[in-house]
């Protein structure tokens, strides 16, 4: 077993999987925080929970998306936020921040499918046929080893997908039909408890501000000031391998600003740990007036270096089985900052729900599928007063808008605006909204990567089979039965590879979240499908 005070851990990437892991490594094993080094080739933390922080030149917030917790599952993540205390009162931690914010500021969602005439749909009638129940059946008694490669529409008749529970389930999880029908199984599972509770979404769990300020930032200071060191602009391109005594990593390859080639020796007693992927790798901004590029030639390092670790070894996965297709993966966002809550107010009085307690709203005849979410005001922590702001997105992009003659993708963030404010109706404060408020679009070519067709060995072990001092982390790693597009995801893989390494009693982890194992729980959501 490793001395804790004499090892070394590198952890590639900054991401929520590599901050929990650092936080686990000081708090539980005992590791020194100088003793940790974040390796990160962008210039903050968080990965692809950032927020962000910063506004555009334009002077416009950015919400790439937006992440809703709940009570049940995320049984890492509460365990993680426990020891971090706010940065607004450090006598309180996360966790209770959360709770307290939750408690007054419940969410029930009031309008949460919108059809095509502008009415609100009576979205807990989910429209669920006897065949869509018997599909869902079968679905959920396949092992995962006869579901295989098989998308979501194999499973379920055209019927299924025109029902309001599938437009609840897909704009709450962002599943496409020809997703993974393994990942939408899991999701079934570890999320039954949400099916009497999805047409309000009463069962969500969100932060006083976007992720990266209320989670990220926290967890980062609380990490510097144990002395954690967090490196950016380094790009670690590869790693070495022995196999000879011990299958061990050796070597990290890196560049590191004006330096292409730098590498770092591995001790006997160091560790890597390897986020593998990022969903938000090669994002594009717009505004207004410009069109976000689609990128597809993998510009930014996470996937070129899952690329070359893949080629060492048989159990290091398959990437190309996640980012080989980006028109089944992408999709886009966008961000409004409004200098008045014009539009914030009309939505209230349309909905009934002030910013914060509706969640979703998904216009569900819409060609784009769009969605949007009103959160509490503010959204940042340094939001300037008289400011507000709101996200959507939409899962169809290659689509022409309904109001504008263009597909989403092809759309300046005006162009959006207009195909929202078409949807919403309000002609008469329209121009108003327009001259009063900024548009961020985001294109994120793999933000779906994750829920790709895949079987069996396409994603690497946390810890693969005889690893003596490395790991992966974050979204493309393979936890059985374990839900991923999770924070809880990347932060249970985040304890699992410090537990085993650093001789942690694994039985500590919390275990998965199955509400079938509950008969009350199992028997609403039976009860909610069946209805």
């Amino acid at each position: 077993m490793p001395d804790p005070l004499s090892s070394k851990v590198y952890l590639v990437g900054a991401g929520i999987a590599s901050l929990a892991a650092a936080t686990f490594l000081v708090r539980d094993a005992g590791v020194p925080g100088e003793n940790i080094h974040i390796l990160e080739q962008l210039s903050l933390a968080g990965g692809s929970m950032d927020g962000s922080t910063a506004q555009t030149a334009q002077g416009g917030y950015v919400t790439r998306g937006g992440r809703m917790f709940e009570e049940e599952y995320y049984v890492c993540l509460w365990n993680l936020l426990e020891s971090i205390p706010s940065l607004e009162d450090p006598a309180v931690s996360v966790r209770q921040e959360f709770l307290t914010f939750n408690a007054e500021h419940p969410t029930n969602a009031k309008a949460r499918i919108i059809l095509k005439d502008r009415s609100i749909a009576d979205a807990s009638r989910l429209g669920l046929d006897t065949r869509d129940r018997a599909d869902l059946t079968r679905l959920l008694a396949l092992p995962e080893r006869l579901i295989g490669a098989k998308r979501i529409e194999d499973f379920f008749q055209p019927h299924f997908f025109a029902t309001n529970f599938w437009c609840l389930w897909r704009t709450t999880f962002a599943f496409q039909n020809w997703h993974s029908a393994i990942e939408l199984k899991r999701y079934f599972l570890c999320f039954v408890q949400e099916f009497d509770r999805i047409h309000t979404l009463s069962g969500v769990r969100r932060s006083k501000y976007n992720q990266y300020d209320s989670v990220v930032r926290p967890v980062q200071t609380w990490l510097e000031q144990q002395g954690v060191r967090l490196e950016f602009g380094v790009t670690v391109t590869d790693v070495d391998f022995e196999t000879a005594q011990a299958r061990r990593a050796t070597r990290l390859h890196l560049a590191r600003g004006a330096v292409p080639s730098e590498s770092i020796e591995l001790g006997h007693h160091d560790f890597v740990f390897i986020t593998n992927g990022s969903m938000t790798a090669d994002a594009t901004y717009g505004d207004g007036t410009t069109v976000p590029e689609l990128v597809r030639d993998k510009r930014d390092g996470s996937w070129r270096l899952w690329e070359a670790l893949a080629k060492k070894a048989d159990d290091f996965g398959r990437p190309n089985a996640f980012c080989g297709n980006v028109d089944e993966s992408k999709w886009e966002s966008f961000t409004l900052t409004m200098s008045d809550r014009t539009l914030l107010d009309r939505i209230q009085e349309y909905t009934t729900n002030v910013p914060g307690e509706g969640a979703l709203m998904t216009w569900k005849d819409s060609s784009w599928l769009l969605s949007i979410v009103v959160p509490a005001q503010p959204h940042f922590a340094n939001q300037d007063p008289g400011t507000y702001t709101l996200w959507g997105y939409a899962l169809l992009g290659d689509t022409e808008g309904d109001h504008v003659a263009k597909s989403m993708d092809s759309c300046t963030g005006s162009e959006v605006l207009d195909e929202l404010l078409g949807h919403l109706g309000f002609e008469d404060i329209a121009e108003h909204v327009r001259q009063t408020t900024r548009v961020t679009t985001v294109q994120m070519p793999y933000i779906d990567a994750q829920f790709q067709r895949r079987v069996a060995n396409d994603r690497p072990l946390v810890v693969p089979a005889g690893a003596h001092n490395f790991a992966f982390l974050g979204q493309f790693v393979e936890i059985p039965d374990g839900v991923i597009f999770t924070v809880e995801y990347s932060v249970r893989g985040a304890m699992m590879a410090v537990y085993h390494h650093f001789g942690i009693d694994e039985n500590d982890i919390p275990p998965i979240y199955h509400g079938l194992a509950d008969p009350k729980v199992a028997w609403s959501a039976l009860r909610t499908a069946f209805a």
